[in-house]
């Protein structure tokens, strides 16, 4: 079996090292980040913190010298999602099925643009680039993957690849209806990156600081509402997910603190921008949402001078 894992900056880097464990799958991975794609490729990918080891792998910055593969994991972040499977799109062929573990939705919607079979995923595992070629495991956690529905993707294709990741080392579990977790994760993100790129903490001390807490809660009880409205079973309780995280060891920085701090783009748009559009879709209002949503965009506005 060949994967191609398109984005392997943090938590693309966790599949692909684990992945890569495995005498019988062949592990490819696209990125842009020359340095760390050269450091892979001289030295393998080495994981640290809550998993230790190096893995050898096949990585490229140019897509075209990359094989056709059975399986695609999609892992940048939501807003350069069209251009990596854009680039990546000639690796996959109609027998192939490509998965977004990426933030937010509507990345699915996107890849299927690109390819036949579309495998919606979530994935709670989180880490950050130390530097080329060594990437921190900060915090262990499932991944749930399910046929995105519109491209009426094969549950065999979804198993195959759940029972890889899994045999690899990253607990993942195939679902016939997977949007209950991808929700759960939206709705917990949507709170607690946002808040956290605000104000600069990080997930356990704007957890337990009662007003930002408490905010993590109102913006929860907003995107509970929309999924709600739209018919959709949350797998988890955003609620207890936060309370979870807040208690992992080591100071975790949510992904758009990160961004923020680097002055990258967010992925907002598809966080909080999806539950506003969603809950008027659904005739659910969604006003701290929407707050959240444009003061982030105003953020980001900032660093250009306006």
């Amino acid at each position: 079996m060949k994967i191609c894992v398109v984005g392997c900056g943090a938590v693309g880097s966790l599949f692909a090292a684990h992945l890569a464990r495995l005498s019988d799958v062949e592990v490819w991975a696209y990125d842009v980040f020359e340095a760390h794609v050269r450091a892979i490729n001289e030295k393998g990918l080495r994981l640290t913190g809550a998993a230790d080891f190096t893995a050898r792998l096949n990585a490229r910055t140019n897509p075209k010298e990359i094989p056709r593969c059975d399986f695609g994991i999609v892992a940048t972040k939501a807003t350069h999602t069209r251009h990596a499977i854009s680039a990546t799109a000639h690796v996959f062929n109609e027998k192939s099925a490509v998965c977004s573990v990426q933030n937010g939705v509507g990345n699915e919607e996107i890849i299927a643009e690109y390819v036949k079979f579309v495998i919606r995923g979530t994935t709670f595992p989180a880490g950050h680039v130390i530097e080329p070629g060594v990437v921190g495991y900060d915090i262990k956690g499932d991944t749930w993957v399910g046929p995105f529905e519109p491209t009426n993707t094969p549950m065999e294709m979804v198993r195959q690849l759940a029972e890889a990741i899994t045999r690899g080392g990253m607990n993942t579990l195939a679902m016939q209806d997977a949007r209950g977790a991808q929700w759960s994760k939206l709705i917990f993100n949507a709170s607690t990156n946002p808040v956290g790129a605000l104000t600069g903490l990080h997930h356990g001390a704007a957890t337990f600081f009662e007003p930002t807490g408490q905010l993590f809660y109102d913006l929860m009880d907003e995107g509970i509402a929309v999924a709600r409205a739209l018919g959709i079973k949350l797998h988890d309780d955003p609620k207890q997910m936060a309370q979870k995280a807040a208690k992992a060891p080591g100071k975790h920085k949510a992904s758009m603190l990160q961004d923020v701090l680097a002055q990258r783009q967010t992925e907002v748009d598809f966080m909080n921008g999806a539950i506003v559009e969603w809950g008027k879709k659904a005739g659910v209002s969604t006003p701290l949402n929407k707050a959240l949503w444009s003061l982030v965009k105003g953020l980001e506005h900032s660093w250009t001078n306006p």
